[in-house]
């Protein structure tokens, strides 16, 4: 056991929990925040007696004590290029993420872990893949990017669950050193929080890909063959061994003989695909792993529908099948699945008009699909800061399906220009109950009133949780 004194930058859910996973492996872990910091951390850290400080980093010694240790931990809200940071690399100090530190701890206690991450779906693939293995009576943890933090629940469990679900960001994966799932499921790479990477897709691509960059030729790795950017990684992989892992190819456009083919022209080898065939009715997709029976299960089984969603219950039910779990209780796990809330949520038929709560839409591409998935006319409710978007690709969707365009958000510029001529109205609303009351006034039978903003809530509101719940109250109190 080490008494080292530990520094931990940031006093968020990550810092915090790995102050506490930090306590309990015998360092003297030093808490440090720019800001003022949430009441209940401060409060939380008083109570395990670990020692900390707010609005402002004592640099110096920050150094100091880094040096000593040959690393720190820096929590992900805290961008690569902050002046503290980059002095502490220069300094030839590591700068671990939370993520990394935990991993260390869970891989001494050789636990299964399946890592989630992607532009979009972590959050539903990593409840998904914990509710498989919850219904199949395994002991899980679902943790990370998704809620609590993965050190938190390390430090709290007197035994490790045994299975570690774990969602994680690119700013969590910036700051791994030897992180190595025995699971990685890559659900896509599209452009998002490109401000933290210098508007560069190459540098947020090379953060997502570092999911799999420790795994072994004994770990998996799952990658979507219809995402462009992922393919690209794949390839340019398979050419320089950027990764050891197994990889099991997973399409919601082919059959498994076309995907194999596919592949194999691209010089591509998978251990294991997973297909859609599209020639049966109903349609179905099917998982083909070696010395495993195929599992195959009808695509409107699902409990959550929508092509964004078939892709998430495909990658889950790998990790599922992998893990040797039983077919008839995927199947029965994935028909029965409650929906994530704030994610394509059903909050309430008022006259026949439907509201439908997709606040964790916070970038272009998850809002292109709840938007392909909406059946009938839209009355589309978006906007928030916009992280330089590219409106492009939602052009034919939002002039083939939605009537009317409400703007929750303090700059709705692009949005009006981009999308003026393609609807009927367009209105701007600053708060949630302006904008369900115009869309309720706005609607006729048959509608779907659809908050999936594309955009990020902070001009408004405190999260896009508190943008959901705002949402549904309103809708609530129609």
């Amino acid at each position: 056991m080490t008494s080292a004194r530990l520094p931990i930058l940031g006093a968020g859910e990550s810092g915090v929990g790995a102050a506490r996973l930090a306590l309990l492996n015998g360092f003297e872990p030093w808490v440090s925040d720019a800001g003022e910091g949430v009441l209940a951390m401060r409060e939380e850290l008083d109570k395990h007696g670990i020692d900390h400080e707010f609005n402002g980093h004592s640099n110096d010694a920050i150094l100091e004590a880094a040096k000593a240790l040959g690393w720190i931990i820096k929590s992900p809200g805290i961008p690569e290029t902050a002046p503290l940071i980059e002095h502490l690399r220069a300094e030839g100090i590591d700068v671990i993420s939370e993520i990394e530190f935990a991993s260390r701890h869970a891989q001494k206690e050789n636990e299964q872990v399946i890592a989630i991450t992607g532009a979009n779906g972590k959050t539903t693939t990593t409840s998904l893949v914990a509710a498989l293995l919850k219904d199949a009576g395994k002991n899980v943890a679902c943790v990370g990017n998704i809620g609590k933090s993965w050190a938190r629940d390390l430090a709290e469990r007197d035994q490790p669950a045994a299975y570690q679900v774990v969602e994680v960001s690119s700013f969590q994966l910036d700051g791994v050193t030897s992180f190595r799932p025995n699971i990685a499921i890559l659900l896509n790479i599209t452009p998002d929080h490109l401000d933290r990477y210098a508007d560069d897709i190459a540098r947020y691509a090379d953060a997502k890909w570092r999911i799999t960059a420790y795994q072994t030729k004994e770990d998996i790795l799952v990658i979507n063959a219809e995402d462009d950017l992922s393919m690209e990684r794949w390839k340019s992989s398979a050419k320089n061994h950027g990764t050891q892992a197994r990889v099991v190819a997973v399409s919601t456009r082919k059959n498994l003989n076309a995907l194999r083919k596919s592949l194999h022209k691209q010089g591509l080898h998978p251990w294991a695909v997973a297909g859609v065939d599209q020639s049966k009715r109903p349609e179905r997709f099917t998982i083909h792993i070696p010395q495993q029976k195929p599992f195959t299960m009808t695509i409107q089984e699902l409990a959550l529908q929508g092509k964004h969603n078939l892709y998430n219950s495909m990658a889950a039910s790998v990790a599922a099948r992998v893990l040797d779990l039983r077919s008839e209780g995927i199947r029965e796990s994935l028909s029965q699945f409650d929906a994530i809330e704030h994610r394509m949520e059903f909050v309430k038929e008022v006259n026949q008009i439907k509201f439908i709560n997709d606040s964790k839409a916070t970038n272009v591409n998850s809002a292109w699909f709840a938007l392909e998935s909406m059946r009938g006319p839209v009355i589309w409710i978006a906007g928030g800061v916009d992280k330089g978007n590219d409106y492009s690709s939602l052009l034919h969707l939002v002039s083939s399906k939605v009537d009317h365009l409400i703007c929750l958000g303090k700059n709705n510029e692009t949005l009006l220009s981009t999308f003026g001529d393609r609807v009927e109205t367009t209105h701007e609303v600053e708060d949630a109950n302006a904008a369900v009351q115009l869309a309720y006034d706005l609607g006729m039978p048959g509608h779907s009133v659809l908050l999936s903003p594309a955009c990020a809530s902070f001009d408004l509101f405190g999260s896009y949780e508190e943008r959901g719940h705002a949402f549904k109250a309103a809708v609530r109190g129609l």
